[in-house]
């Protein structure tokens, strides 16, 4: 029985896994839409003033996307100019979550602002902005 050959990825998906992965590093190769921390650092101006550094959850990976040919009742609703059908979800943040964070201002008071950080993450329909 000869082994078995693998077909070459399109360019397509090279780059778009290249891509999810750059600025992530392993954690966005891994299979499935989930969180991920990062850390943002905070400023109460742009002198930094008052400045601190907070972990928050992204949500990093990818999700299922597929492209085939219209069936004939598309085509003919389309005038045939919709000949390929195409399906994808984008990983989003599905719940998200308040924190508070309070900035140390040296010897001044402390600065208090809310932000957000996700709180679960899932496959969903691809949109510009939820929030």
């Amino acid at each position: 029985r000869p082994p078995a050959v693998m077909a070459p990825l399109p360019c397509a998906a090279v780059l778009s896994l290249l891509l999810a992965t750059g600025g992530w590093g392993y954690e966005a190769a891994r299979l499935g839409c989930h969180l991920h921390p990062f850390n943002v650092t905070i400023k109460s101006d742009s002198r930094g003033s008052c400045c601190s550094t907070r972990t928050v959850q992204a949500c990093v990976g990818y999700c299922e996307s597929s492209a085939f040919p219209s069936k004939y009742s598309v085509l003919l609703a389309s005038g045939f100019k919709h000949n390929i059908t195409s399906v994808s979800q984008c990983c989003t943040i599905s719940k998200m979550q308040k924190v508070k964070v309070r900035l140390p201002c040296g010897a001044g008071p402390r600065a208090a602002l809310e932000l957000f950080t996700a709180k679960a993450c899932r496959c969903d329909m691809c949109r510009l902005s939820r929030y």
